[in-house]
């Protein structure tokens, strides 16, 4: 980093001074510190970590590149909080090589920031511009034209629907808002659960932002999203009625509100729900005879809506591997690696493995987690109609605020108008 007024930006914005000094305290600093594995080690940070899809595969991985090399590989794991870290150790002066992490809230700032350097410049060098989709290439370049990262994992986010508990209601999987209204009724009179959600937390946030997507085309998406204007949008506000309507009819499970992704996929797998809104690589965790009687399909038609077809989630934002001030020093130690994790051996054990989307160019499916082959093949055929992902539109300030509105949007009795209001106040005072 040329001057410190970058590092002042990042610990202005994030309040990584207090987390500087509280982790330099407990000497999570000196941990971070890539020296600490010796010269010739490189350094790894990523939100591989615990229960997320891909972690095992991940630690197998890096052993085997340590094993065939003899290279020497230092990793280090966190969850959501990996931003914070990693730019506290950014302002030290210590922060690993390579950071693997989604492209969301935080890490937009990083390219700008010189927090990471902007890696166009090895794509074709190393080989990666014929590996990774051209698609994934143009998400993560910046307005200014730099790529932030090398893509790596993606995002594909249809509809689960257990076919086994719609047929016990008399029903087919719901291609119309009719249909799911009706569907609503007819599960809950056999004590079954519609749609489960997490009304609490990010997920519910992403629904919601699906359903009013029905009503508005991607420019007009792209605008409210960056904007937060809804009011101003006719689409949007049509939108946001329908969410209401919907949510009035009883289509989401009781008390969504305050629930969790987790609990979200806790009540389908457990066949407590007979549908959900579920990204792949939790599609992933879904048990092997709860998946037997699933089919994946997409969001259904409102009235009067843009999309004619049921809609899905589509997006090549998921985590990247960038690379830090540190690991710009350290290329010779970069390159082999990044080039590791693209090849096609690495690229098939997360698909088959962990039944990951990734961004490299492959046409291997895992046959061990069958909804997200069927996902990947949805997505590539022509029965739905795909919606953003507006994660990178939506200011870094607004993500938490914007949670906490659309929950108050899965409560019950908060009107349209109410919905829209919060949803502006989220922007305005961010």
């Amino acid at each position: 980093m040329s001057e410190s007024l970058s590092r002042r930006t990042l610990l202005t914005a994030g309040g990584a001074a207090a987390a500087l000094m509280s982790l330099t305290g407990c000497g999570a600093v000196q941990a971070l510190r890539p020296a600490s594995g010796g010269a010739g080690t490189l350094v790894v940070h990523s939100q591989f970590n615990g229960a997320v899809a891909g972690a095992d595969v991940f630690r197998a991985i890096v052993q085997q590149y340590r094993d065939t090399t003899g290279r020497s590989v230092a990793t280090l794991s966190n969850g959501s909080d990996l931003p914070i870290v990693f730019e506290t150790s950014v302002l030290a002066g210590k922060e690993a090589d390579v950071a693997i992490i989604n492209m969301v809230g935080k890490t937009l700032a990083w390219t700008d920031a010189e927090a990471t350097i902007p890696v166009e410049g090895y794509l074709g060098q190393w080989g990666l511009d014929t590996r990774i989709e051209p698609g994934a290439v143009q998400e993560w370049t910046t307005p200014s034209g730099h790529l932030r990262a090398f893509p790596y994992t993606r995002t594909n986010w249809p509809v689960a629907f257990n076919t086994r508990l719609l047929e016990e209601a008399g029903l087919e999987i719901p291609l119309t808002s009719a249909d799911l209204i009706d569907a609503a009724d007819r599960l809950r009179s056999k004590d079954i659960g519609p749609v489960t959600i997490g009304g609490g937390d990010w997920s519910g946030q992403k629904l919601f932002i699906q359903v009013i997507q029905s009503f508005l085309t991607a420019d007009e998406a792209a605008d409210v999203f960056a904007s937060g204007r809804f009011s101003e949008s006719e689409g949007a506000v049509a939108g946001i009625r329908h969410f209401a309507e919907l949510r009035d009819a009883g289509v989401f499970v009781d008390s969504a509100q305050g629930f969790t992704s987790d609990s979200m996929l806790t009540q389908y797998n457990t066949g407590k729900a007979a549908i959900m809104s579920s990204m792949s690589s939790a599609l992933a965790k879904v048990p092997a005879d709860r998946a037997a009687e699933t089919t994946i399909g997409g969001w259904p038609v409102p009235p009067g809506a843009i999309s004619t077809r049921p809609t899905v989630i589509q997006s090549f934002n998921g985590m990247g591997v960038w690379i830090s001030e540190n690991g710009s020093r350290k290329l010779d130690l970069v390159e082999p690696f990044v080039q590791w994790l693209f090849s096609d051996e690495v690229v098939a054990q997360f698909i088959t493995q962990s039944g990951r989307d990734m961004n490299a160019v492959t046409d291997v499916t895992s046959d061990r987690f069958p909804l997200v082959a069927q996902a990947q093949a949805l997505a590539a055929g022509d029965s739905v109609d795909p919606v953003i992902l507006p994660d990178l539109l939506i200011p870094e300030a607004v993500f938490e605020p914007m949670t906490q509105a659309t929950a108050q949007a899965f409560g019950p009795g908060t009107s349209p108008e109410q919905i829209v209001d919060v949803l502006e106040a989220s922007y305005k005072n961010a």
